[in-house]
């Protein structure tokens, strides 16, 4: 086996908030692609199946295991747009400055839990 040096990644980078923030519109993503379409087609099935089939669909999401996967596809969702909306400023050229790139990846989750409290407040404050 040859003496090959390890990735460079691996002593040059030091853990940010900035790679929390990318590693999480990454896994945010993907756990919309793929649980939020479940839920999304589970739904339209449901509706599609009729009164009792809905009934069963809207047991399930309203139990405790269904409210836990219903705020973090929200979380998920808020979390992701807030990234999202990070990445688009980056893209116009702004916000590259250390402190201001760091500010922003610390606030870009705060704002999402805030915003996914803030969701759940209308819902079940209504």
């Amino acid at each position: 086996m040859a003496n090959r040096p390890l990735s460079p990644h691996l002593q040059i980078w030091k853990w940010g908030p900035h790679m929390l923030v990318s590693i999480l519109h990454r896994v945010t993503g993907d756990g919309l692609a793929i649980v939020g379409l479940a839920v999304l087609l589970w739904w339209l099935g449901a509706m599609a199946g009729g009164a009792e089939s809905y009934a069963t669909f809207a047991d399930v999401m309203g139990s405790p295991v269904g409210m836990v996967v219903l705020v973090g596809l929200s979380w998920a969702f808020f979390t992701h747009m807030m990234s999202g909306l990070r990445h688009f400023v980056l893209d116009i050229g702004a916000g590259y400055e250390l402190d201001t790139n760091k500010t922003w990846s610390v606030l870009s989750p705060i704002i999402a839990i805030l915003l996914t409290a803030a969701f759940w407040a209308v819902i079940l404050l209504r």
